[in-house]
């Protein structure tokens, strides 16, 4: 397998991973008695910044250093997709820090009708905007998976392992299609790989 190749598989599957890892860090919403704290959803915007600025980078670097016939560009495809919906999340997440402003500015005012109604308003927003922000990231997350594996698609080894069962055959979702061609070999040359 060409290094570059490997190298762009695994750097995407770093990314996904990167994405998995912020979305798992997202406060639960519905929960009105435990708000995210704005200090912990002001550090995920700055992570999620920094996940933005390592995907410009790995683009920048991809696009600048490929070499005639590379299959770089699917790599730079699947960086610049993702910017997308992480853009989405951090952007849901800084509407969240907005309502905890809000919540944390009008908590003397929570014995006033009005004041209690935009509370509440504030409150599914939050949870609104933490909804966003989660399947954006999963999108981002899902997206670069499926980008790595078509990058660097599983080997022979392991499609044969994952065709093997000590059960009784019925189809699965972890099942991976053979190729769609099979290289032809004359009969009287033998071909090693390494």
């Amino acid at each position: 397998m060409n290094k570059d190749v490997l190298a762009d598989a695994l750097a995407i599957r770093a990314m996904a991973s990167a994405f998995d890892a912020q979305r798992g860090k997202l406060p639960v919403p519905g929960d009105p008695h435990r708000l995210p704290s704005n200090v912990a959803v002001a550090q995920q915007i700055s992570e999620l910044g920094k996940l933005i600025s390592e995907l410009g980078d790995e683009v920048l670097f991809r696009t600048v250093n490929k070499s005639p016939g590379s299959a770089t560009f699917r790599a730079v495809s699947s960086f610049s997709a993702a910017v997308r919906p992480v853009g989405e999340a951090a952007s849901a997440l800084g509407e969240v820090a907005e309502q905890l402003v809000f919540l944390e500015q009008t908590e003397h005012l929570h014995d006033r009708p009005d004041a209690q109604d935009a509370r509440k308003a504030a409150g599914r927003v939050i949870d609104e905007m933490l909804g966003t922000a989660y399947t954006a990231l999963r999108e981002a997350g899902d997206s670069l998976h499926a980008a790595s594996t078509a990058v660097s698609p599983p080997s022979s080894r392991f499609r044969a392992a994952l065709g093997r069962t000590t059960t009784p055959s019925r189809p699965t979702a972890l099942a991976v299609p053979a190729p769609a061609t099979t290289p032809t070999v004359p009969a009287a040359r033998i071909v090693r790989s390494r």
